[in-house]
């Protein structure tokens, strides 16, 4: 056993008593908790495809509000919630993307999975529906179309940030030639001038515009080049996403889909679309 001696400690609690003083001073002035510095959670800003009814589409009186079956489904959440959320027009798909990368918007309503958009958005299961992706050719091609290795020789089209699932995203990227543009209405209108010889996109959204534009001679194909889940999802920098947000939001998406309630917004939506304005 060792001995240490008095006077050396005496010396040691001597030195050590300014410490003390100086801490117990500090912590008397702190305040008793401390404010987070994380902004409160008292409403969200969700966007999404503008482009993509009977889902999404920009209100014809009012362009900054999203309106469609998906907004519907966000009025629902709302409620679910008791919070607010703003159904916001932010700029085309690749835009709204963006937007959520960087935090600037909390919600997307109707993403597809994908391995990339991970790395800044969480999704929410079940999923809220489910769509078909299909190839539209003009009516006289003699595009035999049987699985995605026939697109290969052809020039093909979508639209800027679109997704197809994982495993189509990787085979395009490696094996097809696919012109990217800003909107749907300019890739339905390169492939009636044939400046694509096809194009892929989800059916219900293409046909939608099909109608609003008046362009005919342009059918889809089969088989589906994918049938994808569209998701909720949360960016990692929305001031939201906390562990208690994310469980009440996967309670409400699981809720949503026992009540099978998004064939009714789907119905009412198409109904909205057919007889409304053009969107700004």
């Amino acid at each position: 056993m060792v001995t240490v001696p008095r006077t050396a400690l005496l010396r040691w609690l001597t030195a050590l008593l300014p410490a003390l003083a100086l801490a117990a001073a500090a912590h008397a002035q702190a305040p008793a908790s401390a404010p987070s510095s994380t902004p409160a959670c008292r409403q969200l800003v969700a966007s999404g495809n503008p482009q993509y009814p009977p889902y999404l589409w920009r209100a014809a009186e009012n362009g900054d509000r999203l309106v469609g079956a998906n907004a519907e489904m966000l009025a629902w959440l709302s409620k679910e919630l008791g919070l607010p959320i703003e159904a916001r027009y932010v700029g085309p798909w690749g835009r709204v993307q963006e937007e959520m990368r960087a935090g600037r918007i909390d919600l997307i309503a109707g993403a597809f999975f994908t391995l990339a958009r991970t790395e800044y958005m969480d999704y929410f299961h079940p999923a809220f529906h489910e769509t078909r992706s299909v190839v539209f050719v003009r009516s006289g091609s003699r595009l035999d179309y049987r699985r995605w290795s026939d697109l290969a020789p052809l020039q093909g089209g979508t639209v800027i940030g679109n997704s197809f699932g994982e495993e189509f995203d990787r085979y395009s990227r490696e094996k097809l030639k696919l012109s990217q543009v800003a909107s749907v209405e300019k890739a339905l209108l390169m492939l009636q001038k044939s400046r694509i010889d096809y194009l892929i996109y989800e059916d219900s959204p293409a046909l939608a515009y099909l109608a609003r534009l008046n362009i005919e001679g342009i059918r889809p194909l089969k088989p589906a080049v994918a049938s994808e889940p569209l998701y909720l999802t949360l960016s990692h920098r929305s001031a939201c996403n906390t562990p208690e947000m994310r469980g009440r939001l996967a309670r409400a998406m699981y809720t949503l889909s026992r009540q099978s309630l998004m064939s009714g917004w789907i119905d009412k939506s198409i109904d909205l679309w057919k007889s409304a304005s053009p969107p700004p």
